[in-house]
């Protein structure tokens, strides 16, 4: 068995007791973001296992006998179908969303059940949003019949929460006002979507721990102006949240192994109160992608459509820009500034 391994003096948990590898550790360089802007707080390196919490050992065999319990089943692809192998990854999601006694959690795409396993033990009521029936089907052979865990059969980008989500929170919560959590292993073909679905729920759920794609993660939570990353879901997410990529994830520690290393990011979201001040949130997005639209523009030319190049230009004075300001050189208190300076928004 080979443990999680801490490789950073800031991991935000301590360090797990390292054993005996099967394989060399991987070299220095997995250990450096892109470009080295970013430092990850930890990194998951190599393959453990662990109890789920049911008695089930979640490593590669163990995994392929579930796939295969119900007919063989083959990861869908189209689905962005790639099983945890890693127990103690799963319980570092928890730890990262602050899963306690309790508390109610929205999981979306639960796999083979590694991930719930770990939410269970940590005495949360698990809501797990499956679109495979043949997985949803396994989850519910895996654990049987308890009040701690509700499957749909759904997908999740027409998955409606208030409708479905909030009853169940309610009743758990004994119709006191309760926060949930999102914590997910997130199939990686569906991520945008999912960032974008959920937090905007700031009246729902107070946190959204998700395993990402790694580069998808650091870009999320990290990007930076005047960089090729910088686009408007960075403006979209900080609006609506405050972003923190946690740790990387090897990509050995999934079935089928994708092609990229996993990563995880906590989103720490914002209630209403908390938003920008902007007019319209509709009316500033909308501005925001216009402004993106035309990334090497000057924003007096892309907005045009909004109103004159005299008023945009006049707008980035007041606000302390240059009238040739691109769309890549404004943090998101720049376009929120912006938005409420224009006079036809």
């Amino acid at each position: 068995m080979v443990a999680l391994t801490s490789l950073s003096p800031h991991s935000p948990r301590p360090s797990l007791s390292p054993a005996k590898p099967h394989r060399r550790p991987p070299p220095p360089h997995a250990t450096t973001p892109p470009r080295g802007r970013i430092r990850p707080t930890a990194a998951v390196a190599t393959t453990a296992t662990a109890d789920g919490g049911d008695g089930t050992a979640d490593d590669y065999h163990s995994t392929i006998r579930s796939l295969n319990s119900r007919g063989r089943h083959v990861p869908r692809k189209s689905l962005g179908q790639n099983y945890m192998l890693n127990t103690r990854v799963n319980e570092e999601l928890v730890a990262a969303a602050g899963v306690e006694e309790g508390d109610v959690v929205l999981e979306i795409g639960p796999g083979t059940g590694s991930l719930t396993a770990a939410l269970l033990a940590a005495g949360a009521t698990v809501v797990a949003v499956e679109k495979d029936k043949n997985m949803a089907a396994l989850v519910k052979d895996r654990f049987g019949s308890t009040n701690q865990l509700k499957i749909i059969e759904e997908d999740i980008t027409k998955f409606h929460v208030h409708s479905h989500f909030l009853p169940i929170l309610e009743e758990k919560s004994h119709h006191k006002k309760k926060y949930a959590k999102v914590v997910s292993n997130l199939p990686f073909n569906v991520s945008t979507e999912v960032v974008k679905q959920i937090l905007p729920m700031g009246d729902v759920f107070s946190v959204m721990v998700l395993m990402l794609q790694d580069e998808t993660a650091l870009r999320l939570a990290n990007a930076a102006i005047q960089t090729p990353e910088y686009r408007p879901i960075n403006v979209f997410v900080n609006f609506y949240s405050e972003p923190e990529y946690k740790f990387k994830v090897e990509r050995a520690n999934f079935f089928p192994q994708p092609k990229v290393d996993g990563g995880v990011i906590r989103f720490k979201l914002k209630n209403a109160g908390e938003y920008p001040h902007v007019s319209s949130n509709k009316s500033f997005f909308s501005m925001v992608n216009s402004a993106f639209n035309g990334k090497r523009k000057m924003l007096r030319k892309s907005l045009q459509h909004i109103c004159s190049s005299a008023d945009i230009e006049a707008a980035l004075t007041n606000i302390g820009l240059p009238a040739t300001a691109r769309p890549s050189d404004l943090v998101m208190d720049d376009f929120v500034r912006l938005h409420n300076h224009l006079p036809k928004v």
